[in-house]
């Protein structure tokens, strides 16, 4: 999949949720798709709408700053599309002349993981890939380490695995947020093949996937709330917050927290007590695996 005939695509979706209501023209005259037409879109970029059209085409053609910058205003894009657009025409030819690097973990940060064992804590690379992640981590929401390597990735599972359906108590708006999070990332790394492999595999077992792939949704939260039903210790509301460390730009560090006093921190609590002193074989990144809790 080219970074243009993307970029095309990306446009044209953009340019389909879009409604004459909200661009402020007038609604007069059936239409026979939704969404505004280029010739539209074009008149409020001030470009021409053969220019316009060669855009949505994926030509190798090669946009000013200030076009693009009318073309997201005219097409209503958020901070976080507009970014992203911008991802899929500067990082292109740069992914296609280097290789994809090997993703490490540094042992500081490692060392980070444990001192925080308090709160589950991950480390995400590229496609959100689970790097290393701590103990209570992989109580909270599956064990990791004991995946097949192809498969320890933090939206696989949580869009193609049944468990992961049943801990989010709304996991259909979780799950979109993890597809259009997928997204950014394949702007910044459009040629990356195990990214590619990893939306293949999506688009072949989830419906629901495909309907947000398809709609190119872009999502770049970085803080937010969770609701879980965990089997062990049932219901928590827990706060996540995404760090960058600033040595390794393609990883995050994704913490989970409880607020102090409430229930969700008394279950935090008792679920990290489950397998204290009972631990399994190392887990393949380096980092002591826990054995499965039990329900009391």
């Amino acid at each position: 999949m080219g970074q243009s005939a993307e970029f095309g695509r990306f446009l044209r979706a953009m340019r389909g949720r879009l409604s004459p209501e909200e661009a402020g023209l007038p609604t007069a005259g059936a239409r026979r798709v939704p969404g505004l037409r280029r010739e539209e879109i074009a008149l409020m970029a001030g470009v021409s709408t053969d220019y316009y059209t060669r855009l949505e085409q994926g030509r190798n053609i090669h946009p000013s700053r200030s076009v693009l910058d009318a073309v997201a205003r005219a097409l209503r894009l958020d901070e976080g599309e507009r970014a992203h657009m911008i991802d899929l025409l500067e990082h292109c030819a740069l992914s296609q002349r280097t290789p994809v690097p090997q993703e490490t973990v540094r042992p500081a940060l490692r060392q980070l993981l444990a001192s925080v064992g308090t709160v589950p804590a991950l480390v995400l690379g590229r496609r959100t890939d689970v790097l290393a992640g701590n103990r209570l981590a992989f109580l909270l929401l599956a064990d990791f380490p004991a995946m097949p390597v192809g498969e320890r990735n933090l939206t696989r599972w949580m869009i193609l695995d049944p468990a992961a359906r049943e801990l989010f108590t709304d996991w259909h708006a979780v799950a979109a947020e993890a597809a259009g999070a997928l997204r950014v990332d394949i702007g910044r790394h459009p040629n990356d093949p195990q990214a590619n492999q990893l939306v293949g595999d999506l688009a072949v077992h989830s419906e629901e996937f495909r309907q947000w792939w398809a709609g190119h949704r872009v999502v770049t939260t970085h803080a937010g709330t969770l609701r879980l039903r965990h089997p062990v210790v049932g219901d928590l509301e827990l706060s996540f917050e995404d760090l960058a460390p600033r040595h390794d730009p393609d990883q995050t560090l994704r913490v989970f927290t409880a607020a102090p006093g409430s229930a969700s921190a008394d279950s935090l609590a008792l679920l990290g007590s489950f397998g204290a002193d009972s631990f399994t074989d190392k887990a393949p990144d380096g980092a002591d695996r826990p054995a499965a809790p039990r329900r009391p």
